[in-house]
């Protein structure tokens, strides 16, 4: 869909069609419209406003949200540390794993997502008696069976089982699904959106579901789960099937505005500078330091109509030192700044360095800025194959190849097989390669949990991490809503 109406947001009428039909009775009136609330939902225009929000929940975009989806993902690992603001506080719990069901950005991680789910069952139930041409209908419930299950997949590593509501006529306390439930249902639901969605370039409009962004999202939840066997065998059909993705040669600019139809992302979730903010890519509010004038060893210069925050997310120095020299990724960090003084500003030594892998948008609007937020790219499919084909048979040619392919267009030399002897020293490196690579995309809580490093490595730093810390907790007013739900252990 395109990005002006790619998130019209029509939940309100959505949410207002479905309370008059509830009160028709009541209000006594007869409408013969095509949009009359009972046939809403029967009609082309009513399903796709519908469709339309659905994608806008799964983004899950709106205000702040882009940074404070992704800045769980990576608040308590080795990369990302915040400060300023009234949000710190918040922030610190997670840092220092002193965590509790009331704590800001978990509903924001849950609501959205369940709103996604909602829509997508409203859309499943209307699309069989709706007027939509037989191709229409079975798009459609690809798209929603699709967006349904990567609510679940998100839902589902954020905090471990949930309710699994598949219909809107299911009661409304819901105890939380099995593990093999979910697991089931979230691998039946890709499958038969992989075997069903348009191959990419054939969706209906930009930014809707294709093949291979069903088949990455399969790949990334075998890969998670550590179902290593189908992690390989998806990973390898998704190489030889979908040979339009390439890596982009310069990843300094992989992540601009300008650069975003590239041929890397699979699946992105889309931005727009607008002054609703309905959309929006707030990263870089967040990454410029106090009174910033320009980084010249990045050449970026700030721009009046720029917003500098007081909340100010900063990488760690020795995440950042791990880089080695020639690393051309870490060209999207800056160590030093001149502020408005003229005055040279250090920031390497005191855990401040800054990330500018969303680069500032030239046509911002206020707080918002239109870089696309990467949640599935192709050298993640890259290093996931190698990864899984690791842990299957050790290090092998095969492997060492994938991984160097990334480290090429990164500017440094390839790996050989003398330095990784072993599938432990060959992961180790793995996991380096995807933190150098991944940084600020949301990927290294879940590659630390999956390589077994989440809770050592946290406990290495100082932080208290204890095993039930893999999981976030149920947000308190999900439990208090419904006594069904039970909470997480330990919280």
């Amino acid at each position: 869909m395109e990005k002006n109406i790619r998130y019209i947001l029509l939940g309100v009428f959505v949410s207002a069609t479905l309370f008059l039909t509830g009160c028709k009775e009541y209000l006594k009136e007869e409408v013969f419209s095509q949009l009359a609330p009972e046939n809403y939902l029967k009609t082309k225009e009513g399903l796709t406003s519908v469709l339309y929000e659905t994608y806008a929940k799964a983004a899950n975009m709106n205000s702040n949200n882009s940074i404070y989806v992704l800045g769980p993902q990576e608040f308590m690992t080795d990369i990302l540390y915040q400060s300023g603001d009234n949000v710190e506080a918040t922030i610190r719990n997670y840092r220092e794993f002193t965590w509790d069901p009331n704590m800001d950005f978990l509903i924001q991680n849950w609501d959205s997502y369940y709103q996604c789910i909602r829509n997508a069952n409203i859309l499943l139930e209307n699309i069989p008696s709706s007027n939509l041409s037989t191709a229409e209908k079975s798009l459609y419930e690809a798209e929603a069976r699709f967006l349904r299950a990567v609510s679940y997949y998100k839902l589902y590593f954020f905090f471990g089982t949930v309710p699994l509501r598949t219909s809107t006529s299911q009661e409304l306390s819901l105890p939380r699904a099995s593990d093999d439930e979910i697991k089931q249902f979230i691998t039946t639901e890709l499958k038969f959106a992989l075997e069903n969605l348009p191959t990419p370039g054939a969706e209906a409009q930009k930014y809707r579901a294709h093949k291979a962004a069903a088949s990455g999202y399969l790949m990334k939840f075998y890969l998670n789960t550590k179902n290593w066997t189908d992690a390989s065998a998806i990973s390898a059909q998704f190489l030889s099937s979908f040979k339009n993705y390439s890596l982009y040669a310069q990843y300094k600019d992989l992540f601009k505005v300008e650069s975003e139809n590239n041929p890397e992302y699979i699946w992105v979730r889309p931005a727009i500078a607008s002054s609703d903010r309905v959309t929006a890519n707030s990263w870089s509010n967040v990454s410029f330091p106090d009174n910033f004038k320009s980084a010249p060893e990045v050449g970026l210069t700030f721009k009046s109509t720029w917003l500098n925050w007081p909340n100010e997310f900063r990488i760690y120095d020795k995440f950042y030192s791990t880089f080695e020299a020639a690393d051309k990724r870490k060209e999207l960090m800056i160590t030093y700044y001149t502020n408005t003084s003229d005055q040279r500003v250090e920031l390497r030594g005191s855990d401040n360095i800054r990330s500018f892998k969303y680069w500032p948008d030239p046509n911002n609007v206020g707080a918002a800025h239109g870089n696309d937020i990467p949640e599935i790219r192709l050298a993640d499919i890259i290093l996931s194959r190698a990864e899984a084909l690791n842990e299957l048979n050790g290090p092998t040619e095969e492997a060492l190849q994938l991984v160097n392919q990334v480290r090429a267009r990164a500017g440094l030399s390839g790996l050989k097989l003398e330095n990784v002897l072993t599938k432990e020293a060959f992961r180790e490196m793995i996991l380096l390669e995807r933190g150098h690579e991944f940084y600020n995309e949301g990927h290294r809580r879940m590659d630390l949990i999956r390589t077994g490093k989440f809770i050592s490595d946290a406990q290495a730093r100082g932080k208290n991490a204890q095993p039930f810390h893999l999981l976030f907790p149920i947000p308190q007013v999900v439990i208090d809503s419904d006594p069904a739900i039970k909470q997480n252990p330990n919280y």
